[in-house]
């Protein structure tokens, strides 16, 4: 089935290729036609539009009937299916038919470029519309499942609760097994990983950003910027095996060294290599509004006798300020959604401490634990995900609509 897939969707390139071509050179001769003739007729649009209209009707042809297939090949029965290559030769035959019957439209009057324009405002709007449908379902799911959790357990008790041990009874002759969701340790937890990180990625990314954006030479900045942006592209459990196998056995033994008894996984461990990981956004993203600084504000700093780095932290910092609080809040909710760094190396363990030394854990880890494997979405233990996820939601987008505030404030002030 996935070959046949392929075949198609190769096929129905070609016809969309080779028509554009078709009407774009249909388009280009009788162009030439009718201002090599004299009579100074002009088309009202260029080739390149009359072929993309081709293309389209052709690509659009293609697709219904290829969409007709499948869903006759997917109804249940016993009626034969069709072929493949029944449909792979109605694909071509409809492509070509379409493509001859439109060539008569290419005209010096035909507007083609509206119907090619109307066409790709249609397909970003239906792109916009299928984000929006998406977040909002995402929204809906998180929050009827979390009102059905909410019917067997009190809000009051989760939000304001100190002892997580979601285990609840599946029979009556269970014992200890009542349950408790009280979520203070796990958003404790979150929020201690979180400024462990920040408190790590924060003075090394803007010192990154400061060092590439007013000190380095081009050559250092083309070789340096890069590489720094690769830590980005690590995945997220490569940075857990680092946390787990290096970093947390090395603070491990430093605390030892020094008389302290710390577990392998901590809040330090998986909040440092978190802070590791978000360091390429907090640089870039500091780098670009600290260029974006007018240069003529430097330039003035310099006339009155300022040095460069009175002029960086006097002017340039304090003018970038607002796009760097929002490149920090950005790494902020890129740090709370974060799961495997934290599973790897903070652990599980619900405890409601401030000692980054201790083992803890966060709302994702929670989430995983609670859905992994078999599950009934009937019992507040599943059910208490979701109600996990909205408040992780909620938390993330309030950071993230703050972030594009204070960003859009920044923008309008140097427009």
């Amino acid at each position: 089935m996935g070959n046949y897939t392929a075949s198609i969707i190769a096929l129905i390139a070609i016809v969309t290729a080779l028509a554009y071509f078709y009407g774009r050179r249909v388009a280009r001769k009788r162009l030439a036609v009718f201002t090599g003739n004299g009579t100074g007729k002009r088309f009202h649009s260029q080739p390149n539009y009359h072929g993309l209209f081709l293309g389209g009707s052709a690509a659009f042809t293609a697709l219904v009937i290829f969409a007709a297939g499948m869903f006759v090949n997917a109804q249940p029965g016993d009626g034969a299916a069709i072929p493949p290559h029944l449909v792979a030769m109605a694909i071509a035959l409809s492509a070509v038919a379409v493509t001859l019957m439109n060539t008569r439209l290419i005209r010096s009057d035909f507007r083609a470029r509206r119907y090619v324009e109307f066409f790709i405002n249609s397909a970003l709007l239906l792109c916009s519309v299928i984000a929006v449908l998406t977040t909002l379902g995402i929204v809906l799911s998180l929050l009827f499942e979390s009102l059905r959790f909410f019917e067997q357990v009190s809000i009051f008790e989760f939000l304001t609760g100190l002892q997580w041990s979601p285990q609840t009874a599946l029979r009556e002759d269970q014992a200890g097994q009542s349950g408790s969701f009280g979520a203070i340790p796990i958003f404790a937890g979150t929020f201690l990983v979180m400024a462990v990180a920040i408190f790590v990625a924060a003075p090394i990314g803007l010192m990154i950003a400061i060092y590439l954006s007013e000190y380095a030479t081009k050559r250092t900045r083309g070789i340096v910027k890069p590489a720094i942006e690769i830590l980005a592209g690590v995945p997220t459990v490569v940075y857990g095996f680092f946390a787990l196998l290096t970093v947390g056995p090395t603070v491990r033994a430093f605390a030892e060294s020094l008389g302290f008894a710390v577990p392998t996984q901590s809040a330090i461990a998986a909040g440092s290599v978190m802070g590791i990981m978000i360091i390429p956004f907090i640089s870039s993203l500091s780098d670009d509004v600290i260029n974006a600084v007018p240069q003529t504000l430097r330039d003035g700093s310099y006339a009155l006798g300022a040095t460069k780095s009175e002029t960086m932290t006097k002017v340039v910092f304090a003018g970038a300020l607002p796009g760097i609080i929002g490149a920090l809040l950005l790494a902020v909710s890129r740090a709370i959604g974060e799961t495997m760094i934290v599973v790897m190396a903070a652990g599980r363990a619900a405890n409601l401490t401030g000692n980054p030394f201790e083992a803890v854990t966060t709302v994702t880890v929670q989430i995983v634990a609670l859905l992994t494997g078999d599950q009934e979405f009937d019992s507040p233990k599943t059910l208490a995900a979701f109600a996990l996820g909205l408040v992780l939601f909620v938390i993330t987008l309030v950071l993230n609509v703050i972030a594009l505030l204070v960003v859009r404030k920044y923008r309008e002030r140097y427009e």
